[in-house]
């Protein structure tokens, strides 16, 4: 039981020849301690009365029994020597996926469910602007395999996002089609790939892979390629049609913003009631979004609580000034954002109701693209810097929840790429003097910045890069965060270091969960 307990996971499961085992035990440990509890009886018995035939008869079928069980047990413990006592179960065929219902994306998603389930098209790209809606498609289609008949054995789902770690992604398929643990983790990148290979290659797979920026090598990762003999699929999302011409993308979807009727509705939806003096104005306000779900979402939320129509003029004023200012973005960080939706989703950081609140959102922005940040760290860290309370930085989180800001799920909040996005542009240029953050989290990094980039920044992010050392030797005297974590490959920091930093008050070093391995000084 012992065995059984420390090796059983969500991916194995009792073999059923120990589970039989273990229930026979059970009986004869029943039987047993029954004997056990009229030996003492019979004992008595003797003692008492001697050896009358009555007794002696009871006694001997008594010694029976006793021989009897002691035969089981003999027999129960030759049989128990047991090589293995759990097994690795079967993935299930798909894992349904979270999804917000959003209209006017049926026809999309039947063209994409055609090429999925025809035996023309092997991989197909949906491509279209940030934050028209591609990654609710493509959960979309997953869920779809669900409720509709379909002959694929496993759907896998995986995010790729703009730092392309090939080993995330191939931990989210082993995820779901493996058994992942300590020893397959040390494995390098090649037998990794050569196990994922070994059960794709026996199955008739469909791989979603979300948010693509360049090409994606799937041999490296070690997905087969799709083929007419093994019928597989591949489906991705990207902003740019040309990685689909990367990616031997056989079909290109074009994902557009909504038709008018559906982008009111969805507004309408996220406004609640508005009062018919106030229609044409909040129909002017759902046209400035353009048909993107994503601000006609944060807008129509931001908007909720507005009653007159001195507020709705006023934000129908500010979606519509100028975006030129945003047309000279430098910044290689930035050269994908697109500016309309920026201005667009900015009113609704505009529209915070305090300072604190518009800190605690920009602070999101230094963990990487698609990062699953838990509550609790959140909070913590601002708790370290004396920046809040327990109780009101929950209470932030859950506004910036609200807000449609940050997505919940369950003890974690996440960006959309898209609203990350605007986040750095405002903390990292727009208001620099004011928060002066440094992020380069994600970014693939190789060598640590030159130090006369970041020697004045309050919060600096280096998170999930792949430089080894750190040589420099800064002066950083107002600098209170520093992530660190999840750098695998850093094994050396200077002496010096951390010799200017007396300010320095929340440091993270951690590999995996920042939680457990963060420091604070």
């Amino acid at each position: 039981m012992r065995r059984v307990n420390s090796e059983e996971t969500p991916q194995t499961v009792q073999l059923d020849r120990v589970g039989g085992w273990l229930s026979r035990v059970d009986a004869t440990i029943t039987e047993v301690n029954s004997l056990l509890n009229r030996a003492t009886r019979e004992r008595q018995k003797l003692c008492l009365a001697g050896c009358c035939s009555k007794n002696c008869k009871s006694t001997y079928m008594f010694g029976k029994s006793v021989s009897r069980s002691l035969k089981h047990v003999v027999g129960l413990m030759s049989e128990g020597d047991f090589k293995e006592v759990v097994e690795r179960t079967l993935p299930e065929p798909v894992v349904v996926g979270n999804v917000n219902p959003t209209l006017g994306t049926e026809t999309t998603l039947d063209e994409a469910w055609s090429y999925i389930t025809g035996d023309e098209v092997r991989i197909v790209g949906i491509y279209g602007m940030g934050g028209v809606g591609k990654t609710t498609l493509l959960t979309k289609i997953n869920n779809r395999f669900v409720t509709i008949s379909n002959n694929f054995d496993v759907v896998i789902s995986a995010v790729v996002s703009k730092d392309l770690k090939p080993e995330k992604i191939q931990e989210q398929i082993w995820k779901r089609i493996g058994f992942l643990d300590e020893k397959w983790e040390k494995k390098s990148l090649h037998e990794k790939a050569k196990d994922i290979f070994h059960v794709l290659s026996r199955k008739k797979f469909v791989l979603l892979l979300d948010d693509i920026w360049r090409r994606v090598d799937l041999e490296e990762i070690g997905v087969p390629l799709p083929t007419r003999q093994n019928r597989c699929k591949i489906v991705f999302t990207t902003r740019s049609c040309r990685v689909g011409g990367q990616m031997e993308a056989e079909k290109m979807i074009k994902v557009e913003p909504l038709a008018w009727e559906e982008a009111w509705a969805l507004f309408q939806k996220k406004v609640g009631d508005i009062d018919f003096d106030i229609v044409p104005l909040a129909q002017d306000v759902a046209k400035e979004c353009s048909g993107l779900p994503i601000a006609l979402i944060t807008i129509g939320r931001a908007m909720a609580s507005k009653i007159t129509k001195e507020e709705w003029e006023h934000a129908l004023e500010v979606l519509r000034s100028p975006a030129s200012s945003l047309l000279c973005m430098e910044d290689d960080v930035f050269q994908y954002m697109e500016v309309d939706v920026f201005v667009r989703l900015k009113f609704s950081y505009d529209g915070l109701l305090s300072d604190k609140v518009k800190f605690c959102f920009l602070y999101c922005s230094l963990f990487p693209e698609d990062f699953e940040i838990e509550k609790d760290d959140l909070v913590h860290y601002w708790i370290y810097e004396n920046f809040c309370a327990r109780n009101e930085a929950y209470s932030m989180i859950g506004t910036l929840v609200g807000a449609c800001l940050l997505e919940e799920k369950g003890r974690h909040v996440k960006m959309h790429d898209v609203i990350r996005d605007m986040a750095l542009l405002i903390a990292c240029k727009y208001e620099k003097e004011k928060h002066k953050f440094f992020v380069e989290a994600g970014a693939q990094l190789t060598r640590v910045p030159e130090v006369g980039k970041w020697e004045v920044s309050k919060r600096m992010s280096l998170m999930a890069n792949s430089f080894e050392r750190i040589h420099e030797v800064p002066r950083c005297p107002d600098l209170l965060t520093l992530f660190l974590s999840d750098n695998h490959n850093l094994s050396e920091i200077s002496d010096g270091f951390f010799q200017f930093m007396g300010t320095l008050t929340v440091l993270d070093l951690s590999r995996d969960e920042p939680a457990n391995y963060g420091m604070v000084l």
